[in-house]
């Protein structure tokens, strides 16, 4: 029956072929959707990872700085590092806005690092693949190759121009932004402080305002203006521990003494991918379900009509004795064989394809081999209304259609 198969296969072939493509392009577009999930799940680990951080502490209350915004002040790290465990702590602002080049723009995280003349400081991109390191305190950058920029070229961020020192890779947000990294207080300026009318604006207003600007209490204005044209703030505290502590007591001390949010890796990877994937993952699994159904679709409509152009054959097989396993069998190796040759056509459609997305896609061998599995399993599903029609033939219709 193997051979006989084959050779209904071979009778067919062009059917069959072009039937395989479209399956396989329909498998191509399935592994790319789980690959953009496991490449959402992945950016997410990146970022975690990249950040060298073992705590984050953060506004109280809040899911921040990822998921949702935060604001302490930035003098909140001198006293986490008394506490008991903590090796480095350093403040970190992100922000996620769009890079000028000339004439262009990229969508991009700007993360402002610490000062630190090692680079070894929590926050601080841990490798580069060309240039150097920040070493000035304002104007200069470090970007991911992501972004399209090149060593020394002049980007704007808001109102200041950086120079780009230092490339790095595979530095992205969740939401798989490139990174780019700037000095701390450049990040501040850029995150918190007002454009120059809403400085204007402001200033006129304080200065109308009967409360600040006292005759009788020289310099009260002078000292207001000033607080309002500085900003204190950072979105959070990036916390690395001494060897043996653990995270978990380690959070809770500084959650209770300071009266933060301490998140742990292991806290802040669960909102990553339990809240901010979550939606997406949702969304993609829809798109599976329905690629499936399509597929099946596909693979019944084609053995079903395989099926119909030999139903004179199949009655002759039943005249002369032929078991209907064996009628079975052979439909149901017409839907592998074309099941096999989708995937594989799936396969190499996917593998060439990924990189061609601007997000990135991570195809993994597991999900290849579950879709594979899951490939032969529809094509058995689909086959079942061909079988159940070919058991049905009277082995009198062959004798019907050799007298006419």
């Amino acid at each position: 029956m193997i051979s006989l198969a084959g050779r209904d296969i071979l009778h067919a072939w062009g059917k069959f072929v072009f039937t395989g493509i479209g399956l396989g392009l329909l498998i191509g577009v399935t592994l790319v959707m789980a690959g953009v999930y496991r490449g959402m799940v992945d950016d997410g680990k990146a970022l975690l990872d990249n950040s060298g951080a073992d705590l984050w502490v953060v506004q109280k209350d809040t899911l921040g700085p990822y998921a949702e915004a935060s604001s302490i002040n930035d003098d909140v790290y001198r006293s986490i590092l008394s506490m008991p465990g903590v090796a480095q702590a350093a403040n970190v602002t992100y922000l996620t806005t769009q890079v000028h080049k000339g004439e262009s723009d990229v969508r991009a995280m700007v993360v402002g690092i610490a000062p630190s003349e090692s680079g070894a400081t929590p926050g601080w991109p841990p490798y580069l693949v060309s240039g150097r390191q920040i070493t000035r305190g304002h104007y200069e950058a470090v970007a991911d190759i992501a972004t399209g920029f090149k060593l020394g070229d002049h980007i704007s961020i808001r109102r200041n121009n950086y120079t780009v020192v230092g490339l790095t890779r595979r530095m992205v947000s969740s939401s798989g932004d490139p990174m780019v990294f700037i000095p701390l207080k450049d990040a501040q300026e850029a995150q918190f402080l007002k454009n120059n009318d809403a400085i204007w604006q402001s200033r006129r207003r304080t200065e109308a305002n009967p409360a600040f600007n006292r005759p009788s209490v020289p310099g009260l204005l002078d000292a207001v203006i000033a607080s309002q044209s500085t900003n204190a703030s950072v979105n959070a505290v990036l916390v690395t521990l001494k060897p043996g502590y653990e995270q978990d007591a380690a959070a809770e001390t500084i959650e209770r003494w300071k009266r933060m949010t301490v998140y742990t890796r292991a806290q802040m990877e669960e909102i990553l991918v339990g809240k901010l994937i979550a939606t997406s993952a949702k969304q993609i699994g829809m798109f599976l379900v329905i690629l499936a159904i399509v597929s099946a679709a596909i693979v019944a409509f084609i053995i079903y009509s395989l099926t119909m152009d030999k139903i004179r054959e199949i009655a002759v097989l039943k005249l002369i004795g032929t078991r209907n396993r064996t009628i079975a069998a052979m439909i149901m190796q017409q839907a592998l064989a074309l099941g096999v040759i989708g995937f594989v056509v799936g396969k190499i459609t996917a593998t060439f394809a990924a990189p061609l997305f601007p997000k990135y896609v991570l195809l993994t061998p597991i999900d290849s081999v579950i879709g594979f599995f899951a490939v032969l399993v529809i094509c058995v599903l689909a086959s079942i209304i061909a079988i159940r029609m070919a058991l049905k033939v009277d082995p009198a219709e062959a004798i019907a259609t050799m007298r006419q």
